[in-house]
């Protein structure tokens, strides 16, 4: 969509940006250094959102904006279409993560154990006011454990499998560049198993959370139980030209299996993204979990939600409305003042009937 309009005004189209960059200050490697050591959790968002792991370009796309998720996000998404796919990693198995964080709110006792990992579910949440008045807030530190946690633990709901609880989807045997990649296709509906899961691990965070908590609320069909979350690690294992099998690295997952009681067994929700984000994950498995058979306009209908939670194209849409508009809008003006002069006319030539009708006084 072109909007002719906006080309009038080259000259304070470029000011503006320049005062958005003066504002910013400068960008330098310090300050994107210090935005990654500072803000782990949000870099790990930003990566998700982009479906791009590069920490550092995440802290630079943050500092570059300022902040504004939307954009950091869009910057990193228009970056990685620039870059070639050199291969495509092995599919990554829940019992390989290297475990930091593994809970269960269905069962106390889970095969491999439950792991709290870094978290603040169970802190006071108090303001460290003290750091503005010069103090330093320092944590206290860790405790070494008696006996360390096994650092690979199999899913708990191929354990219920095992028991016959819950019935697992067969698994897809598509490999490489056979997977369908939702960077490179379309969406289209009913969706694709792999591009569902794909959407829910890019969506908006708080997008994402609003529908699934809305789900939670009983606008759903379903009501969740976190079979299990996990905050882990991943091999990302690469194959050479010449067939040789090698580890490229770890990168930060979080994934999130619920469950809900309908029925002879229980039905399985499932999510899974980059970076450490918990919350996201809770709230796109339980989307994830209501979405069989939801009727058409509701939130929790895969079409509805997974259109809804896409972050750059609905920021994308909502700011377009600050472009100018001034055509379509004085035209509906025009039609408006239209309307109600046809309305005052019509009004004076009713008046003017019903005085010539009127009798006179004698």
């Amino acid at each position: 969509m072109a909007y002719v309009a906006t080309r009038g005004g080259e000259r304070a189209i470029e000011q503006s940006e320049r005062l958005f960059r003066e504002e910013m200050g400068e960008v330098s490697p310090d300050r994107v250094e210090e935005v990654k050591k500072a803000l782990p959790y949000l870099i790990d968002r930003v990566m998700g959102e982009a479906s791009l792991y590069d920490q550092d370009l995440a802290a630079l796309a943050l500092a570059q904006t300022g902040g504004e998720m939307f954009e950091a996000v869009l910057l990193l998404r228009s970056w990685r279409t620039t870059q070639p796919r050199i291969c495509v990693a092995r599919a990554i198995e829940q019992d390989e993560l290297f475990v930091h964080r593994r809970i269960s709110a269905a069962f106390k006792d889970i095969p491999g154990g439950q792991v709290l990992g870094p978290t603040l579910d169970y802190s006071h949440r108090i303001l460290a006011t003290e750091v503005l008045l010069g103090a330093t807030f320092k944590p206290n530190p860790v405790e070494s454990a008696n006996k360390a946690a096994s650092p690979h633990a199999p899913s708990v709901s191929s354990w219920q499998a095992k028991n016959d609880l819950v019935d697992l989807p067969q698994r897809d045997q598509t490999e490489g560049n056979d997977i369908p990649d939702l960077t490179r296709e379309p969406l289209l509906f009913p969706s694709k198993r792999a591009h569902t899961l794909q959407s829910l691990a890019r969506a908006d965070t708080g997008g994402t959370l609003a529908l699934g908590y809305s789900a939670m609320r009983g606008y759903g069909q379903a009501h969740p139980t976190v079979n299990e979350l996990r905050l882990a690690e991943a091999e990302i294992i690469v194959r050479h030209p010449t067939g040789t099998a090698f580890s490229a690295g770890r990168v930060k997952v979080s994934q999130a299996e619920v469950v809900s009681k309908k029925g002879e067994k229980l039905n399985l929700g499932f999510s899974a993204t980059l970076g450490w984000n918990e919350v996201k994950c809770i709230a796109a498995a339980t989307l994830d979990l209501n979405s069989k058979g939801a009727s058409k306009g509701s939130p929790i209908e895969e079409e509805f939600f997974l259109y809804h939670t896409e972050g750059v194209e609905s920021s994308g849409f909502c700011i377009h409305f600050k472009l100018p508009h001034y055509v379509t809008f004085q035209s509906s003006l025009d039609a408006m003042r239209d309307a109600n002069r046809k309305r005052a006319a019509e009004k004076e030539a009713d008046a003017s009937i019903r005085n010539n009708n009127k009798e006179p006084v004698s």
